[in-house]
């Protein structure tokens, strides 16, 4: 495999962060913790995600007495420290989430049907989630180009798409100011209209309390000899599309690690998209042609599968992050 897989200690890393997080949203009397009641050139060939049945995303114990530190304190004492997510279309089942909980913090969470898909199947799983530990990246199926065939077109979409996000947001508990990343499957630069779409998305979802963001390819396309564009600076560098929160997507090797669950992850900015907030580093199934030199190596079923999925029964893809709740979606 090419790592070590020692997963515990990363999630335990991502663990403290989410508790310190958790308690310094509580209204502390002056009382201590006790009295409380205690989560290379391929890479140019594509960059779009196609459709895949039931995948990932088409197109993150402790001692009896702690002190709390600000965060800026803690960022001051502390290394960042990265961790470990994972995402799929198909919600993997209640009794898999322990299983799944011993290596990742942090899980996928769609507000609509995931594309190739007619039903969601992560509809009303939140509470039981939370109660597990996990952190969300919170999505939502965005459109593709051809059905936004003029600015009118992108613009309604853009609009209707943000509400009934912003609808099943809430349905589901998440909280205003949770970001919920719109999904994004086609790669390079985006059309005009696109960005119109994307632009609406961001205002109205901001309008209602919620902050937008977007999972989209970090990998480069050639537009012309010397020039490439990838879609996450794309999207960054329009104006319009205001102030996103990025979620990219690289799983060439390198700058990917491959299907691995390393005990220190590498930071999201190792992606090669420096702004990134998440990097999705391992898609199931893995394209062939970004991951042949890829360290650790994929099943032989082409999927990525937990260290303590013996059975191969939940493929996933990989993510990691610099926040054990990357949406803000736990509280």
């Amino acid at each position: 495999m090419g790592f070590v897989v020692k997963p515990f200690q990363a999630v335990l890393g991502c663990l403290t962060l989410f508790l310190s997080a958790a308690l310094l949203e509580l209204p502390l009397a002056p009382q201590s913790l006790s009295q409380l009641d205690a989560d290379s050139s391929l890479r140019y060939l594509s960059a779009r995600r196609l459709p895949r049945p039931g995948r990932g995303v088409s197109a993150l114990s402790f001692s009896s007495a702690l002190s709390i530190t600000p965060l800026s304190a803690q960022a001051a004492s502390k290394p960042s420290h990265s961790c470990l997510g994972f995402d799929r279309n198909i919600y993997p089942g209640d009794a898999a989430l322990p299983i799944l909980r011993k290596t990742f913090v942090f899980t996928s969470y769609w507000l609509n049907p995931p594309p190739g898909e007619k039903t969601n199947t992560w509809r009303g799983k939140r509470q039981f989630l939370r109660s597990q530990g996990f952190g969300f990246l919170v999505l939502y199926r965005g459109r593709e180009t051809r059905e936004l065939k003029n600015e009118a077109a992108a613009k309604r979409n853009g609009t209707q798409d943000a509400k009934n996000a912003v609808a099943a947001a809430k349905s589901e508990g998440f909280a205003s100011g949770t970001i919920i990343f719109l999904d994004v499957e086609e790669g390079g630069r985006l059309p005009a209209n696109y960005h119109s779409y994307l632009a609406v998305w961001s205002e109205e979802l901001t309008r209602a309390g919620y902050h937008p963001g977007v999972y989209c390819s970090g990998m480069p396309v050639k537009e012309e000899p010397g020039v490439t564009i990838t879609t996450a600076d794309d999207i960054r560098n329009d104006p319009a599309s205001g102030d996103v929160t990025i979620w990219a997507y690289n799983d060439f090797c390198p700058p990917s690690p491959g299907c691995a669950f390393p005990q220190d992850p590498p930071p999201p900015t190792s992606s090669g998209i420096g702004y990134a907030a998440v990097w999705q580093f391992a898609q199931s199934p893995r394209r062939k042609e970004f991951t042949a030199h890829c360290p650790a190596k994929y099943a032989p079923d082409g999927n990525c599968y937990a260290p303590n999925d013996t059975a191969h029964k939940w493929f996933l893809d990989v993510n990691t992050a610099t926040s054990p709740d990357p949406s803000g979606g736990a509280k």
